[in-house]
């Protein structure tokens, strides 16, 4: 029956990311950078919640779009946290974690032949979907400009079938975030253009050395906001995603929704629900800890004589893997953890764009960080 399948499904692979750490999980005394997971359990007084949601026999089933007490919870949060202005009656839906609002929106916008202007590297969950649609994902290389997807940079790339462009800031896999300079530049470039902006801002509670600013703030008729709790509130398993979208368009991205899932959760709901009131700062204590990290592997890494951008949030390093050593990046990461047992995730998994470099999560311990490094080190001296 294989040839009844789909073909777009069977063109699709495994995510690079998930192909490299399936290949290593195994392996004992491993120090694994590769997963985007923060190392952090979910705050006490959210478990709680969700705990209490159970007892309570919170279990059936809850508006499409979530509770309107979530909604409202997330509305506000945006607001204080980013001057970004929902209702929560219309314009804001509660999704199974960043990856469904990714789904639902890119199949309420896009049809055969639409363009997406994608920034290389980057995370490869983007692609597979736009596939699925028919439509086209056009990667722009900005590898040489400080990993940046700034209006200069997509320009040349727009046509008369870009329907959509993807800013995923802070970046996976660079870290890097754009200015609100930058963002405002392109907003008022596609003021007058047809092309949807999809904003997925999932990293955007850790950054370090500048508050996050949301296009959305320029331009909010035409993006639409993707983000949620597992970054934020180490609640990755929780699956509760939001997204923020114009009455217009969040409509019609609802009727996606519930065909696809017919609503989140409704004991994650409600510990969303304590994340974003009483725990609304908790990403803080995170953050100042991710902070001390980044600092000390950007160091550690420079010392070794690595190329690499120094991350404005997330907690990923996009390091360029030296010529000298004449691997491509997947035998690099492979060598690396046959020798050394320290796991990173070949650049290769985020895009042409990403060979030559591999991507190093610093979401672990700092004893972690410091052995991982110590034997990379070693392992490096072999050839600079």
């Amino acid at each position: 029956m294989e040839h009844l399948i789909n073909q777009r499904v069977k063109n699709i692979e495994i995510s690079g990311i998930r192909k490299f750490f399936n290949l290593v999980a195994d392996m004992e005394d491993l120090i694994s950078f590769t997963i985007g997971q923060p190392d952090f359990p979910t705050p006490d007084h959210v478990k709680q919640a969700g705990i209490r949601a159970i007892e309570e026999d919170f279990t059936s089933y809850t508006h499409n779009a979530g509770t309107i007490e979530l909604r409202k919870a997330a509305c506000q949060f945006v607001d204080k946290k980013y001057g970004l202005h929902y209702k929560p009656e219309s314009e804001v839906i509660v999704t199974m974690g960043a990856s469904e609002a990714i789904d639902i929106a890119f199949r309420t916008i896009l049809e055969e032949g639409s363009e997406v202007l994608l920034p290389g590297p980057i995370y490869p969950g983007y692609e597979p979907i736009i596939r699925m649609m028919g439509a086209v994902p056009v990667h722009v290389d900005i590898r040489n400009n400080q990993f940046r997807f700034t209006l200069e940079t997509m320009k040349p790339f727009i046509t008369d079938k870009t329907r959509c462009i993807v800013l995923p800031y802070p970046s996976n896999p660079t870290g890097v975030s754009l200015t609100s300079k930058e963002l405002e530049e392109i907003a008022f470039f596609l003021k007058d253009k047809d092309i949807f902006i999809l904003a997925d801002e999932i990293y955007s509670e850790l950054t370090f050395d500048q508050t996050h600013t949301s296009i959305a703030s320029f331009i909010k008729e035409k993006t639409i906001v993707i983000n949620g709790l597992s970054k934020s509130h180490s609640m990755t398993g929780w699956r509760i995603g939001f997204l923020f979208a114009p009455e217009s368009l969040a409509k019609h991205i609802l009727k996606v929704h519930q065909y696809n899932v017919s609503c989140a959760n409704s004991i994650a709901q409600k510990a969303a629900y304590e994340a974003l009131t009483a725990g609304i700062n908790d990403a803080d204590l995170m953050k100042e800890e991710y902070s001390k990290r980044r600092e000390y592997v950007y160091n550690r890494l420079i010392g070794m004589g690595l190329e690499v951008v120094k991350p404005d949030g997330a907690f990923y390093f996009f390091v360029k893997i030296p010529e000298a050593i004449g691997l491509n990046s997947f035998d690099f990461a492979f060598k690396l953890v046959q020798e050394t047992k320290v796991a990173v995730v070949p650049g290769s998994a985020f895009s042409e764009f990403g060979e030559g470099f591999f991507r190093l999560s610093f979401a672990c311990s700092m004893t972690n960080l410091e052995r991982g490094l110590n034997q990379m080190e070693v392992f490096l001296k072999q050839w600079i």
